[in-house]
């Protein structure tokens, strides 16, 4: 399993619902990595997509708890056992962890490998994920970068390999 997400330079990744910094070519690297793949999500997240609707191209699977929520297009999962047993049915490496926050906390410890666009830049947030970088066995294995998007902003992408992948229950 993966997972793939933008971060500040404090590890933030959302503010109110949205991202911190939406970078165009950073969204078309979001789409190319996940494109025909499996990408898990909670139910906010997805909301926050054009039309509430499921990203196109890939097996959507929903996680929420709400017990009568329902999207066309999309797997519904009302449970981390559930999620679970649901993803041994996929390929390990074409499962692609895309938030939110509740999500990336949970999950990222079942990540092999962490796909990590670093904007190198702190922003008003409410939502961070862990600071890979601050554990041991997460190790930075690939940096691409800086780039520049536009003023002030330069972003970099990174790769993580876990060493420690916790094997799904």
């Amino acid at each position: 399993m993966n997972f793939i997400v933008a971060v500040d330079r404090d590890w933030n990744i959302g503010k109110d619902g949205a991202l911190l910094q939406p970078i165009s070519d950073d969204l078309k690297q979001f789409k190319a990595k996940t494109l025909n793949r499996v990408v898990v999500l909670g139910r906010k997240t997805l909301q926050t997509f054009p039309g509430g609707k499921p990203l196109a191209g890939r097996t959507n699977i929903i996680l929420t708890r709400q017990k009568d929520f329902s999207a066309e297009d999309a797997i519904i999962c009302h449970s981390f056992p559930e999620l679970f047993k649901l993803l041994a049915s996929y390929r390990d490496d074409d499962i692609f962890i895309i938030g939110g926050g509740e999500i990336y906390i949970k999950l990222i410890p079942f990540c092999k490998i962490g796909y990590v666009t670093k904007i190198h830049k702190s922003y008003p947030a409410d939502t961070s994920i862990i600071n890979l970088d601050k554990k041991n066995n997460w190790k930075l294995i690939r940096e691409d970068g800086p780039h520049h998007f536009k003023e002030d902003i330069y972003y970099s992408y990174l790769e993580y390999h876990n060493s420690q992948v916790l094997p799904m229950p």
